[in-house]
């Protein structure tokens, strides 16, 4: 797996980065910083890895598991250091699935699945941080 992340010039901090896959992404500083705010800052990039791929392992597993779910959302919430370098500290995963009459015992095992055995972002993070989830279970 490899990506290319090019600098957009000297007049920001805006960076363009190519994936391994084909795909193309924007990543971008707040002004304060030199960047002009037109795109996600690369710590928050890593959240959302980390929350994607958390979310695909729930997914697949409740699928996997003839599970009706129609629905997955997942928000991050990360705490940083205050010092350099300034890494996650603190994420909270929040994780809200919608489907026709899911278990709450299916939800919370493929959630746990995913963060103690699946997703590889999350046991990247957990080196630094303390992970806590909670689980929102809505009716189709």
């Amino acid at each position: 797996m490899e990506c290319t992340i090019n600098w957009g010039g000297p007049e920001g901090m805006l960076f363009v980065a190519t994936t391994g896959s084909g795909h193309v992404t924007a990543m971008d500083g707040a002004p304060e910083g030199g960047g002009q705010n037109l795109a996600p800052r690369p710590m928050e990039m890593m959240l959302v890895g980390a929350g994607g791929c958390a979310a695909y392992d729930v997914v697949l597993i409740l699928k996997r598991g003839r599970h009706a779910i129609q629905g997955c959302q997942v928000k991050v919430a990360g705490e940083r250091a205050s010092t350099d370098p300034k890494v996650f500290e603190k994420l909270h995963f929040t994780f809200i699935v919608t489907g026709k009459d899911l278990s709450e015992k299916a939800v919370e095992r493929a959630v746990a699945l995913s963060h103690d055995k699946y997703c590889s972002a999350t046991a990247m993070l957990g080196k630094t941080a303390e992970i806590t989830k909670s689980i929102e279970i809505r009716e189709a």
